[in-house]
């Protein structure tokens, strides 16, 4: 039953992560490898502020939001200077740069050797310990995230966002301001991956830069991929298959080594019949196609 909920924690902690990726991916067409580095963030912040300073989780979290719009927006007026697969790589570096402070900012995050004893959130006094306790309180905060994006993507903010993706010259010739609503999209998808990176360090109450390499961005991405682009209840159901895919490789009877490759070739063969069906999801019976902009 432990392990049970610990997976689902998991799997709100990635529909968290690949949610806030879609708002970037799938809505505003801004294909981005950066995203463990901003949850990578949130979760140093944390860590940083309730081992070394004592604050509780609620004035940390606020404070790891801050910091991940101040580090997303300087990041985003340099790396929307590019486009498409330029884009892309650019973010790709910036990943490799804030994992390389993580891994090497020896005095601040203890580089390689990670910040052992974060302590449990408390919350009115109760002390969130418990894995359910636990499960709850990042159910909760999944569900905040989901309305967030949910109310956004739906408002004229969000419709200039997807005019964006399908149009960009159309929009700004509209008057819309182009470069704005990028930063926008790419700041609030940043300050929100920082919810999970926070919720994260509490959870385990170790973290070292591992947990948050370019192999973990893709991980992400493959979500939102999987889910399909523009679809936020496709990324909990991605989220939901590709945390308990190696669980089942296990069920099966397959070790632990050689269920390692059985995944990797899976994930690979889905991302492949998912980009030959025309970058539809998965899920194809839950997809919600992004209108055209007249």
């Amino acid at each position: 039953m432990e392990y049970i909920l610990h997976l689902i924690i998991l799997i709100c902690f990635y529909t968290m992560l690949a949610q806030s990726l879609n708002l970037n991916a799938g809505f505003t067409g801004l294909i981005s490898l950066a995203q463990a580095g901003f949850y990578g963030i949130g979760a140093y912040t944390s860590a940083i502020l309730s081992v070394q300073y004592g604050f509780p989780f609620w004035f940390n979290l606020p404070v790891a939001m801050l910091l991940s719009f101040g580090v997303s927006y300087v990041v985003s007026l340099i790396a929307l200077r590019t486009v498409d697969d330029y884009f892309i790589v650019c973010t790709l570096g910036i990943q490799v740069i804030i994992f390389s402070i993580m891994n090497n900012w020896m005095q601040v995050t203890k580089g390689p050797l990670g910040i052992p004893g974060i302590p449990a959130i408390s919350f009115f006094g109760f002390e969130v310990s418990s894995k359910i306790s636990f499960l709850l309180l990042s159910l909760a905060l999944m569900l905040l995230v989901w309305l967030v994006l949910n109310n956004l993507v739906n408002s004229g903010f969000g419709k200039s966002l997807k005019a964006i993706c399908e149009d960009e010259i159309y929009t700004q010739s509209i008057g819309k301001n182009v470069k704005q609503l990028k930063v926008l999209s790419f700041t609030i998808s940043a300050v929100l991956a920082s919810i999970p990176g926070a919720l994260y360090a509490h959870y385990i109450t170790y973290i070292d830069p591992t947990s948050f390499t370019v192999n973990e961005s893709i991980f992400i991405l493959s979500i939102v991929i999987i889910g399909g682009m523009g679809n936020l209840k496709g990324s909990f159901y991605a989220s939901v298959f590709m945390i308990l895919l190696p669980e089942v490789l296990r069920f099966v009877g397959i070790s632990n080594s050689d269920s390692a490759n059985y995944r990797q070739i899976i994930y690979g063969a889905i991302l492949v019949l998912v980009m030959m069906r025309g970058n539809k999801n998965l899920f194809s019976f839950l997809q919600v196609q992004n209108p055209k902009v007249k």
